[in-house]
């Protein structure tokens, strides 16, 4: 697990609700205090949707909503005057790039064993903490996946300007 704080809050704001920069990630769950707390659970609900709209939106494979697709209601419930008291938001890497990762890096694992790879945005009294988590379907020892990710996100920060230490 990595922990990073995010120097410059309000240029990370720009990028996670007006800019594109995170919309690649699947949304696991969020939550923000303004004069309510609101609860978002990213899991997409199948049901919703007819056949033909899952079909057509490709979501017929996909479990959890893309941040891009809910960013433009979580940027509503903090447009305004005030800042959040506080939000906390559960990004997952797509399994996509979860593939992309284990071939990349040449994990001696399967994409299908790991259960998530996670970016947790916290942010409370004006300061922002990154953090890191990995979740595998089986036990062990062996950090390799947890650290890999953990410099893939440093990596991803990095060439997207954002400021941490």
């Amino acid at each position: 697990m990595l922990a990073l704080q995010i120097t410059e809050v309000k240029p990370f704001m720009n990028k996670l609700f007006l800019g594109d920069t995170f919309d690649g990630f699947q949304l696991s769950e969020a939550v923000f205090v303004t004069f309510n707390t609101f609860h978002i659970d990213g899991s997409l609900q199948k049901e919703y949707y007819s056949s033909e709209e899952l079909e057509m939106q490709q979501l017929s494979q996909q479990s959890w909503s893309f941040w891009r697709q809910l960013r433009p209601f979580c940027l509503s419930l903090i447009k305004g005057k005030h800042t959040p008291l506080e939000f906390k938001i559960v990004f997952r890497l797509a399994p996509a790039n979860v593939e992309r990762l284990v071939t990349q890096s040449q994990l001696a694992l399967n994409p299908a064993d790991i259960d998530g790879l996670f970016l947790n945005l916290h942010f409370r009294q004006g300061a922002l903490t990154c953090t890191t988590g990995s979740s595998l379907r089986f036990f062990t020892l062996d950090k390799t996946v947890e650290h890999t990710w953990d410099e893939m996100v440093k990596k991803f920060l990095q060439k997207q300007e954002i400021v941490f230490c």
